[in-house]
């Protein structure tokens, strides 16, 4: 039981003493109000409408982090009386609270809790935060990338992790404005639109961001990849020398370039081959009649290959999958149901020396990193562009994938592992996303009191909020 932590209970009966369950009439249930209640507002800075945060501020504690933050912005003249960190660790609350705008500031901003686990007795405004970012500069960026980088190589040494596989894909950040930075770039869903088009890296284990290459939106996935895919796993080399490296990549990533240095670290990975493009490669694919079954959707062949102008051979690993043709034009269904069947080709390069099955599963397993993505940007505002300035907006970006990071690590922290490693390298928890988190946890008003000078925080929450909650301060005592 975490100290200082008590339950009040409205007797001391025991649950033996208790009377039994007796069900309730529907006079005793239901009732008509029709009477709106008055409503009063409380200047008095007691109430808060976020108690769950002191969940977050207890991590906070236990990560250091505003010294760290501290550490990122430390070579910068201080603009004004709160300093770069403190608006920078504001930034991941507003974010955790689920507030996508800055503008949002304005309805928590004499709120005692935020600003206890802040460490302010009064929040800025949102003009003074926007200035403050603007203020940051290249520097404090590739600090902050370290902080975040750092937090999730301490939780795979922490857990001393055998295997670590790490996803890479960009993601299209738009904007309707002229922001710096951006430009014209593929946008599937805003055609002819400004937007960054970050490279992200991801940990499949732990579902976290590891490291991310801020680009603008007119460049290829491949564009400095090679360099910064060979600096993520020299990072966890460093750190981790005797686990097992992982990669995974689509069709964006394929180069000369990037196998060697993935051949270089040791790395064992897949990439998706762009085979339609390969006059070679695509009529060995045409032309092949035998081919062997992986189950009822899935075939396949494999062969060592390599384009004429590489040095080495590798395997690669041909599949096709089955599935139904849409029909068009009218059907007789009273007769029959017929069926056409095609296929769907994709072309693997791998160095894993694993059945053809397992490799496929292996590379499949891709498919969470766009669901990471999803939930960052839905839950953490990662597809929101706040400032024109791209220093502000990078640190913007860092602050939500530090967000979505910490809603992993608090959960962590309290459970154990609850899976083992899979063949698509499922996440080792069953992970709740932000939202959730927030919604069962963080939005819970609470009030704050002072008897005999100990701090107090009162909460009206139901068994399972008080159990999650026990759970994740307890959790932090113990690691103490």
């Amino acid at each position: 039981m975490r100290k200082g932590y008590t339950e009040c209970n409205p007797t001391n009966a025991t649950l033996s003493q208790r009377p039994p369950q007796v069900k309730s009439s529907k006079a005793h249930t239901h009732a008509k109000f029709h009477k709106i209640p008055r409503l009063r507002f409380d200047s008095e800075k007691k109430l808060t409408s976020y108690a769950g945060i002191v969940v977050f501020q207890a991590l906070f504690i236990a990560l250091q982090l505003r010294s760290q933050l501290k550490r990122c912005f430390q070579h910068l003249k201080v603009q004004n009386i709160y300093g770069h960190a403190s608006v920078v660790l504001l930034l991941v609350v507003h974010l955790i609270l689920g507030f996508r705008r800055l503008r949002g500031l304005d309805y928590y901003r004499h709120d005692p809790l935020v600003a206890r686990v802040v460490g302010l007795r009064a929040l800025p405004d949102v003009a003074t935060v926007s200035r403050t970012l603007a203020t940051a500069d290249e520097k404090s960026v590739d600090r902050y990338r370290e902080v975040v980088r750092n937090g999730v190589l301490d939780r795979l040494c922490w857990e001393r992790m055998p295997r670590v596989t790490l996803d890479f894909d960009g993601s299209v950040l738009s904007t309707t404005g002229h922001r710096e930075g951006t430009a014209v770039g593929y946008n599937k869903k805003k055609k002819g639109g400004r937007s960054y088009y970050p490279l992200f890296c991801t940990t499949a284990q732990t579902v976290q961001f590891f490291d991310v290459l801020h680009r603008a939106g007119n460049v290829h996935d491949s564009n400095g990849a090679a360099e910064f895919i060979d600096r993520c796993f020299g990072y966890l080399s460093d750190r981790l020398p005797h686990a097992i490296l992982e990669g995974r990549f689509d069709s964006a990533f394929f180069s000369q370039q990037v196998v060697e240095v993935l051949e270089k670290r040791g790395v064992l990975f897949t990439c998706t081959v762009p085979f339609e493009r390969l006059v070679e490669l695509k009529k060995v694919v045409e032309e092949r009649r035998r081919w062997n079954t992986i189950n009822e959707q899935w075939s396949y062949f494999e062969f060592e290959w390599k384009p004429k102008k590489w040095e080495n051979k590798y395997r690669l690993l041909c599949l096709r999958q089955r599935r139904t043709e849409q029909q068009k034009g009218p059907l007789q269904l009273d007769l029959f149901e017929p069926k056409d069947w095609t296929y769907d080709y994709k072309v693997v390069i791998t160095n894993k020396s694993e059945s053809a099955k397992n490799s496929l599963l292996f590379h499949n397993g891709r498919g969470s990193q766009e669901k990471l993505l999803g939930e960052a940007k839905q839950h953490a505002a990662l597809d929101i562009i706040p400032s024109r300035r791209k220093v502000g907006n990078q640190i913007f970006m860092l602050s939500a994938m530090l967000a979505h990071n910490l809603g992993r690590e608090i959960q962590m922290r309290a459970r154990e592992q609850q899976r083992g490693t899979g063949y698509k390298r499922p996440a080792l928890w069953d992970f709740a996303n932000l939202g959730t988190i927030r919604q069962h946890l963080v939005h819970t008003a609470g009030y704050l009191t002072n008897p005999q000078g100990e701090l107090t925080l009162t909460m009206n929450v139901s068994d399972a909020a008080r159990a999650d909650m026990t759970e994740y301060l307890d959790a932090f005592d113990a690691a103490a």
